[in-house]
């Protein structure tokens, strides 16, 4: 056994090291000793290329974060352009430190929170607005009554506006100018200006809240509406609605003349109204839910619509409408959802209930082909899809030969259509069911028959649904 020592050189420093082993000539016996030496040497070279190789690749990551670092170096604000703390208390117009104070209280702001200190803040901002590096300060301790007010720019370089006293609002919506119903403290066209303090600026809004149409519902009963040019009665962009005991009325063949038109609404409730005009009745239109109808009479005029929808490739959307207890008198439409070819959106979630008909051309229908235009529309596959649509116990006569209508778009079928508890006749005959890629079932009595709907997949619904979609 003899020591045997060669030198192997460092490949990053160039520096030669010495590496040492036994070997042993004579014993045969180990050989299989000197060849694991040999895997030592070979691990040992190996361990130096890896230190090179983790060297520089660390070398990559310290130069990274040098440079995100001086990316983020280049969005430091520079100390010439730093506004000085004005946090300052309630002086009289002076220079200090640089700085131009202008206080409210020098222009005779009374800040005692109920004389009109608006006059006294314009001055000062006048003053504040036309000079460099100026504070305009509201000083602790005071509360300003300040009007609808526009404070207006551009103003000198370096304005601080320093609110260290309480701003308050007039608390009565009739002391606010109505050209500025909307607008308080409007501070308009300034470039680099610092709003800083630790006063408070305090809206008075409570009144106003009280008064708000969120929290007050707006009702409509017992008027008598007729013979309007258009629509009679509009319900446009509202929340919690009711309309009662209103009467409205225009001749059948008055164009236009919808009786309720409720668009882009919500919570809507109409009950115990008589409606008679030249076309809907009531009709429900884009962007409008939770729409409940009571106790309504129609006729004459189109009947009760959903829709028109869709229109110009337009989506629409209108969801949980229930109609409870109804009766239409020669209508040329009973219950109707009408959509136009390319639209988009949904109807979804509507029961009608109790309805009793008298006379009326098409008493329940649905057409996704509707055209109310006098040239011929084109064809196109996208629609306004509707679904889960109920009607119950609805019975009466019927001038048409299809008491029953359902036509509906090919690219997007109707769906879960329920009926339950139907009876329309005919005096002069019988009268069917129309279908065009409609799909539902029927429960209870159905007269017409509606096996054209054609759903073979009944395990999809369920009458706890459908109950549940005529009280939504």
């Amino acid at each position: 056994m003899q020591s045997v020592v060669t030198e192997a050189r460092d490949q990053r420093s160039g520096a030669k090291k010495e590496v040492r082993w036994l070997r042993a000539w004579p014993n045969q016996s180990s050989w299989e000793q000197l060849r694991l030496e040999k895997a030592m040497v070979k691990l040992f070279i190996l361990f130096l290329n890896l230190l090179i190789v983790v060297h520089a690749a660390a070398s990559k990551i310290e130069y990274g974060k040098f440079s995100v670092l001086e990316e983020f170096e280049s969005l430091h604000v520079e100390e010439g352009n730093e506004v000085e703390d004005a946090n300052i208390p309630s002086w009289s117009s002076s220079q200090r430190g640089g700085k131009v104070l202008v206080n409210v209280d020098s222009f005779e702001a009374a800040g005692d929170g109920i004389s009109d200190d608006t006059q006294a803040f314009l001055k000062a901002w006048d003053i504040a607005c036309a000079k460099p590096k100026a504070v305009f300060l509201v000083p602790p301790g005071r509360h300003y009554l300040v009007n609808a007010t526009r404070f207006r720019g551009p103003c000198s370089d370096d304005l601080v506006i320093q609110i260290d006293g309480t701003i308050v609002a007039p608390n009565e919506p009739s002391n606010w100018d109505p050209k500025s119903a909307q607008l308080w403290l409007d501070f308009h066209n300034l470039n680099g200006v610092l709003f800083q303090g630790n006063g408070v600026i305090d809206g008075s809004g409570s009144k106003w809240w009280a008064a708000s149409c969120k929290k007050n519902k707006k009702n409509v009963k017992g008027l008598t509406i007729q013979n309007s040019q258009q629509m009679h009665l509009v319900i446009s962009l509202s929340d919690s609605v009711g309309v009662s005991e209103v009467q409205i009325s225009a001749p059948g063949d008055s164009p236009n003349t919808d009786g309720i038109h409720i668009t882009e609404s919500t919570n809507v409730v109409l009950q115990d109204c008589k409606i008679g005009t030249g076309d809907d009745c009531i009709s429900i239109v884009n962007a409008s839910s939770n729409i409940t109808m009571k106790r309504i009479f129609c006729g004459p005029g189109h009947g009760i619509s959903i829709g028109s929808l869709g229109k110009d490739n337009s989506t629409g959307i209108v969801t949980k409408v229930v109609l409870d207890t109804a009766f239409l008198r020669e209508t040329t439409n009973g219950l109707r959802i009408k959509t136009w070819q390319g639209g988009a959106g949904y109807v979804r979630a509507v029961g009608f209930d109790n309805v009793r008909m008298e006379d009326v051309a098409n008493p329940i229908i649905i057409d996704q082909f509707y055209c109310d235009s006098p040239a011929k529309c084109q064809n196109q596959t996208s629609a306004v899809k509707i679904s889960h649509i109920m009607y119950r116990n609805i019975s009466g006569t019927t001038k048409s030969e299809q008491a029953m209508k359902f036509i509906c778009s090919d690219a997007f079928p109707c769906s879960n259509i329920i009926l339950s508890n139907i009876n329309l006749e005919s005096k002069d005959g019988t009268v069917e069911t129309y279908c065009h890629c409609a799909k539902g079932f029927g429960y209870g009595v159905v007269q017409p028959s509606a096996d054209c709907l054609n759903s073979h997949d009944e395990d999809l619904f369920s009458i706890g649904w459908a109950q549940k979609a005529a009280t939504v």
